[in-house]
């Protein structure tokens, strides 16, 4: 892992106390910025979200999919836990935590709110970090590509969808229009543009390729900091109004990566698939597409919303939680290749 990787969690932390001060110092020129809008799009966070996901996305090769047939197991079971279980999970979760265990601290008025953004959390699966994590608990390379590439593509389709199911299921309304805007500006566009810049590089080569990966890469860890620093100046208000309220919204995260895990990496084994393939399999649903969970969560719901604000915290427990899983993966492959037959 790359230094910004492996200590994300103390880069959000930062990003948090610099945003939240800015926010309290200049609160009109954060209204200012709030108020740039095009059709329920933040421009300014819209921007930063198509520097971050772009470079992410050149990473996702569809010709991968020719070879899915070969570990049916192993993607039928990713695919189950993704969308099958991982999202009703944790809209199971967040109505329990935010409505029941925690309502009484959290504010009612943002109920709804806070279900929704941890709802959009978990309705996409990771992308860009799932390599990361595929090569710490050493997993097959072409398993972890072929699966991106196959969740991404089902993500065009079924994002919506199943968000609009959720969130339905749930009492939040739903804005139809906001959210199909919201499927073609943050998933469509930035993949379409991703992939037109990666089959130009190859065109050229791989080495050229890999030129322009790193180039575009420092660009999406800086915007993902700005993104991080103007959120926070726009919720500063309701955090410190509710200083707990970082830490009541990582509770129900914290299970439904745990959870999602357990229940990835139990399936594979159950089903005899190899150990370097239920490794990326299992962490895929346990990681969460952020970026598109805080873009969408800004378009339904605005910049100040609670929504954002528990899509954020998805983002500042992510590494730690995944590294915590990663660990358990490795310590347990003796245990996971000693099962019956």
């Amino acid at each position: 892992m790359s230094i910004f990787e492996r200590y994300l969690t103390i880069w959000v932390a930062v990003c948090m106390l610099v945003g939240i001060a800015l926010g309290e110092f200049f609160p009109a020129a954060f209204a200012t910025l709030g108020a740039w809008e095009v059709a329920q799009v933040n421009l300014p966070v819209g921007v930063l979200i198509w520097l971050m996901i772009i470079p992410m996305l050149m990473k996702v090769d569809f010709s991968a999919l020719s070879g899915a047939r070969r570990q049916w197991r192993g993607f039928s079971i990713t695919l189950l836990v993704n969308w099958a279980f991982k999202p009703f999970l944790m809209a199971g979760l967040a109505w329990l935590f935010v409505t029941v265990i925690f309502a009484d601290l959290l504010r009612a008025e943002q109920h709804g709110s806070y279900v929704a953004g941890l709802i959009l959390l978990a309705a996409a699966p990771c992308t860009a970090m799932v390599f990361v994590w595929s090569r710490l608990v050493k997993g097959d390379a072409n398993f972890t590509l072929t699966q991106i590439a196959l969740n991404d593509a089902i993500m065009v389709v079924l994002f919506a969808p199943l968000v609009a199911l959720l969130l339905g299921v749930t009492d939040v309304p739903v804005p139809w229009e906001t959210l199909l805007l919201s499927v073609v500006v943050y998933i469509i566009v930035p993949l379409a543009i991703a992939q037109t810049l990666r089959m130009t590089a190859l065109r050229k080569g791989p080495a050229a390729f890999d030129r322009l990966l790193a180039k575009l890469g420092p660009m999406s860890i800086v915007a993902l900091l700005a993104m991080l620093v103007l959120l926070f100046a726009f919720q500063g208000e309701q955090i410190l109004a509710q200083p707990l309220i970082i830490a009541l919204l990582a509770v129900p995260i914290l299970i439904q990566g745990v959870l999602t895990a357990a229940v990835g990496y139990l399936a594979n084994r159950a089903a005899g698939e190899v150990h370097d393939v239920a490794g990326p399999s299992c962490l895929i649903g346990a990681s969460n597409f952020f970026e598109l969970a805080v873009a969408v969560a800004i378009a339904l719901f605005g910049i100040n919303s609670g929504a954002a604000l528990a899509t954020v915290v998805g983002v500042l427990v992510e590494v730690p939680v995944m590294l915590a899983l990663v660990a358990i993966v490795n310590r347990s492959k003796g245990w996971y290749e000693r099962r019956p037959g």
